[in-house]
């Protein structure tokens, strides 16, 4: 009877210290949404961006994707992103859809412009496409075949 209550006793210290761990490890990372103004981009593709992904400048977090849509006028993909109040974009930043490298996720990079700074609720109309790993593939494999001259 004294082994079963130590034994509860040493489990639920153990939970407790993993539950600490946890808060900790969440409350230092940068899993967190941001919060702040939001705007909209239209893409033709998405691929492999999802909500909760980073929205960044520089490589720096900046914002997160909220929401993701197809208009059913023109059957883009609309993101809604947030941005930190403190990052003012203009109109004609650029916006597109990056890779955290050759087997990581998706995040939506900005490269701010200049001119009139964008609203919140506004849209940035300069997008670029993701371009998938499988795509670019197919195109580096059509143009070794489709070109002899490339082979010798």
């Amino acid at each position: 009877m004294e082994r079963n209550v130590i034994e509860t006793i040493l489990g639920g210290v153990v939970i407790l210290i993993a539950g600490m761990f946890l808060v900790f490890a969440y409350s230092n990372s940068d899993l967190r949404a941001v919060d702040g103004y939001r705007i909209i981009a239209k893409f033709n593709a998405i691929d492999g961006l999802s909500v909760g992904n980073d929205v960044r400048i520089g490589g720096v977090k900046v914002g997160t994707v909220v929401q993701q849509h197809v208009d059913q006028e023109d059957y883009l993909a609309v993101v809604t992103m947030t941005v930190r109040p403190d990052i003012k974009l203009s109109k004609n930043t650029l916006v597109t859809v990056s890779s955290d490298g050759l087997l990581g996720g998706k995040y939506i990079k900005l490269e701010p412009g200049d001119g009139e700074i964008l609203a919140s609720g506004g849209e940035l109309t300069s997008t670029r496409d993701v371009i998938s790993l499988e795509e670019l593939l197919g195109r580096v494999i059509f143009l070794v075949t489709d070109n002899p001259a490339a082979g010798s």
